[in-house]
């Protein structure tokens, strides 16, 4: 009952506030799959894609005081798609792969979407694991492959020397902590897809992987913020 009265206050016009602290009591409250049961229907699935500015194919993300929303529903999302097998054929059934594909675009060049970004590729990292369809979604209709790498080439900040050579900067600073995790959540989602490509059958599917292996080599030059993070990174 708690977990439908703060979804039934998050359907509402509130203000931002309101719609944070009400994600945060949600989040918490996921992750006991007991009380996640009455809750995981398609509409409270279709409340929080709204929040997380998944609906909206055309929309830019331009007003930042709403980004910390958009966070907290992307985690909420991760809770119930992880505890919940209902969320997870609802995924599929709402679109969902393609909807956070169609968000992680709007990250491109923006600023302060870190958090946002790092949260999507979790979300999309956790759906290609749990659920065979979507992944095979993700890489035939969603061109999942090239939106993740072209994630992790971001995350990395990679220059280009050659078609398939980025430049090398031995005194290049470590990662951030956010564009560490935000590779670690990138690459986690590329395995999975990548998972069943033993046969490369196309030209396109051959340059992809030869762009994907030279960012993988850069990826391994690179160092994150501690000793840990690189470890977990390489």
């Amino acid at each position: 009952k708690l977990c439908e009265g703060i979804l039934n206050i998050l359907e509402k016009d509130t203000k931002t506030s309101c719609q944070v602290a009400c994600l945060e009591a949600l989040r918490i409250l996921s992750r006991d799959k007991k009380v996640l049961v009455p809750v995981t229907t398609k509409r409270n699935m279709q409340i929080l894609m709204k929040l997380a500015k998944l609906d909206t194919v055309e929309d830019p993300l331009e007003t930042v005081s709403e980004f910390p929303v958009i966070v907290e529903a992307l985690k909420c999302l991760c809770n119930i798609v992880f505890n919940s097998s209902v969320a997870q054929k609802l995924s599929l059934e709402l679109n969902l792969a393609g909807m956070l594909c169609n968000l992680l675009q709007k990250c491109k060049d923006r600023q302060l979407v870190d958090d946002i970004k790092c949260f999507d590729l979790r979300l999309l990292f956790l759906l290609s694991l749990l659920h065979t369809d979507i992944r095979a979604q993700l890489r035939q209709e969603l061109q999942g492959v090239q939106v993740l790498t072209q994630a992790l080439e971001s995350s990395l900040s990679v220059r280009w020397t050659e078609e398939y050579k980025a430049a090398e900067d031995r005194d290049r600073l470590p990662l951030s902590l956010q564009e560490t995790d935000c590779a670690i959540e990138a690459l986690k989602a590329l395995f999975n897809v990548t998972l069943d490509s033993w046969n490369v059958h196309s030209k396109n599917e051959s340059h992809q992987f030869r762009y994907m292996a030279a960012i993988l080599r850069h990826c391994l030059l690179t160092t994150g913020p501690t000793e840990e993070k690189t470890e977990e990174l390489h």
